[in-house]
This record gives C-alpha cells, sequence and structure tokens, in this order.
C-alpha cells in the first residue's frame, strides 16, 4: 500500500530550477534512501515531502491527503510526518527529560520502550549543554518520534558524527522501522552508509533523478560514471583488456583477482586501507585498482590479473 505519493515535484530558486520534476512512490514500511552530490537538490525535496518546503509545481500525497508547502498553511510541516534535520535543534539548559516530554504522545511505559530504542534511556538526567552530537541527534529523533509519527523523514542524520555514534545511529534507525513499524525516507552525502539498509536507492543528479533501484542494482550496475563514483572506487576501461570483453567494461576492485595465465601486469603502488590491500597497476596503459591479501606485494612487481566470474557491466 502507498503511503507516500511524489509527483512531478519542481522548484524555482530565481532563474536556477534545483528540481526539475521528480516523481516516487513509497509503500508503506518501505525503506527508501535518497542520495547525491552536493547541491543535487536532496535537502530540497525532503522539506517538501515535510511539507516544511514550498514546491513551484507537483505535489506530494500522503496516506491519501495533500501535503500543503510551506506558503499554503499556517503552521509548517504535516500530520504525521516527522522530519529531523542534521542539526539537533535542542533547547540549552534543560534536562533531557523535559526536552522529551514535549508534544510526546506516549504512555510512560511506552515512552520508555522508546527512549530504550533510541538509546537514551540512561541520559534522561542529563542536561542538553552536556552532551555529544551523537547523543543530541539521538534524543532528537526520540523527540519527532514522541508524536506517533507514520512517516519519518532523516534528513543527513550521519553528518558530523563520528564512527562509533555513526554506528549507534544506524542501529537505531534499523530498530525503529522494525520495531515501531514507522515507514522511513533518508537522504544522505554518502551512499555507503544506507546501501545495507535500505530496500530503494533514488540518486539525484542537479535536481532530476538519474537511477532508481535496489542498492545492489545501482552498485553493480550504474547508469553513469556520476552514479558509481557515489559508491567508491570503480574503472570503465577504454579498451578491451581481458578475453570477450568490449570497451566500457565498467569494474569495481572487488571485480579482480591476481591468478596465474591471467594478463600481464606492473604494480605502481600499494595501500594498505584496513580490511585488505589496493594495489594499482598498469595493464596496456589502463590503471587498474585490485583489493589483495598479499602482504608482499610492492611497486615494481610484474602479477597477472583476471576477471571475477559474474555479469559484466558496461557504461
Amino acid at each position: 500500500m502507498s503511503i507516500l505519493k511524489v509527483s512531478d515535484i519542481r522548484r524555482q530558486e530565481g532563474p536556477e530550477e534545483v528540481l526539475k520534476g521528480i516523481s516516487f512512490e513509497q509503500q508503506e514500511l518501505q525503506k527508501i534512501a535518497i542520495a547525491g552530490e552536493s547541491g543535487s537538490g536532496k535537502s530540497t525535496l525532503l522539506k517538501i515531502v515535510a511539507g516544511l518546503g514550498q514546491a513551484t509545481g507537483g505535489e506530494v500525497m500522503f496516506q491519501d491527503k495533500k501535503v500543503k508547502g510551506l506558503l499554503e498553511k499556517l503552521m509548517p510541516g504535516h500530520k504525521g510526518i516527522a522530519y529531523l534535520s542534521q542539526h539537533y535543534e535542542l533547547r540549552n539548559n534543560y534536562r533531557v527529560e523535559e526536552e522529551l516530554e514535549y508534544a510526546n504522545l506516549f504512555y510512560d511505559e511506552d515512552s520508555a520502550d522508546l527512549y530504550r530504542i533510541c538509546r537514551i534511556d540512561h541520559l534522561l538526567k542529563r542536561w542538553t549543554n552536556q552532551l555529544s552530537g551523537g547523543e543530541k541527534q539521538r534524543i532528537s529523533l526520540a523527540r519527532q518520534l514522541a508524536t506517533s509519527p507514520k512517516l519519518l523523514v532523516l534528513d543527513e542524520p550521519f553528518s558530523n558524527l563520528d564512527l562509533v555514534h555513526k554506528q549507534t545511529l544506524k542501529s537505531v534507525i534499523a530498530d525503529i522501522g522494525e520495531k515501531l513499524s514507522i515507514t522511513i525516507l533518508l537522504v544522505s552525502h554518502d551512499p555507503l552508509d544506507i546501501l545495507s539498509w535500505a530496500d530503494e536507492v533514488i540518486l539525484l543528479q542537479n535536481g532530476q533523478i538519474v537511477q532508481q533501484g535496489a542498492p545492489k542494482t545501482v552498485y553493480r550496475q550504474p547508469a553513469s560514471e556520476y552514479v558509481a563514483g557515489l559508491f567508491g572506487r570503480y574503472m570503465v576501461l577504454s579498451k578491451a583488456i581481458f578475453p570477450g570483453t568490449k570497451e566500457g567494461l565498467f569494474l569495481r576492485p572487488e571485480n579482480l583477482h591476481f591468478a596465474n595465465e591471467g594478463v600481464t601486469a606492473t604494480v605502481r603502488k600499494v595501500d594498505f586501507i584496513g580490511f585488505t590491500y589496493e594495489a594499482e597497476i598498469g595493464v596496456n596503459g589502463e590503471t587498474l585498482i585490485v583489493h589483495t591479501n598479499d602482504e608482499s606485494l610492492k611497486p615494481g612487481d610484474t602479477v597477472e590479473v583476471m576477471l571475477k566470474d559474474g555479469e559484466r557491466w558496461y557504461i
């Protein structure tokens, strides 16, 4: 069942059209992530969806009711939709429990469950000015969830968080969807943050959708080099290096491996990147990146490289 329908949304800012006819639907409990480079229109779109921005064309329907824009109603926002930005928006000199009492529609027992899900039950007696950025983000999230929304809109929730707090927030967001049965729409500037979470990914460029699909599809079969680059290291070969291939072959480092009877290459550089080594090699005028666990590899070595088995994708 569709809970959200976005139809031909446009946004004009002076001479520039920052959103150029965005359309998509979200089903109940479906997890959708929107990603793209800075300035692609992600945050502008999310604010319009939540009733906190104003479109110049198109419409947003939530549970079959129109979401009115910022200029169409006295109080911004839409009942049933909670919006959380990357800015924590907590009042100073208040205890956390006082901050959470505002607009809380839950009974005490339900509130306690919510605070546990958000990993903030141990922070209730703390002052808001004594919290870390990650703690403030989770408290702001709990405050939004206390209004009992049906759709949670998250605008860059992982921005400015260190790795520990980011992983905690990822776990919280996963639990929210599962335990509270809330549909979530999320924007991230780093698509790698959402690959393991989303059911569907929408990729924006210059205010337009350039690809939409399952995380595995947009990662392994990008529609363009722009999309490919959003998800990390990649290569598009300008010539047919490997048997049975042609120019335009799309590869990621994990699609290659060193093996006998492969194509001869020369190692140019080897970097340790934590979980493995990343080797830059030269093959017939092309530069390839290969992940390897061979610690003895060094610049100048001659190696043989092969494609791993699997579907080939061309750009």
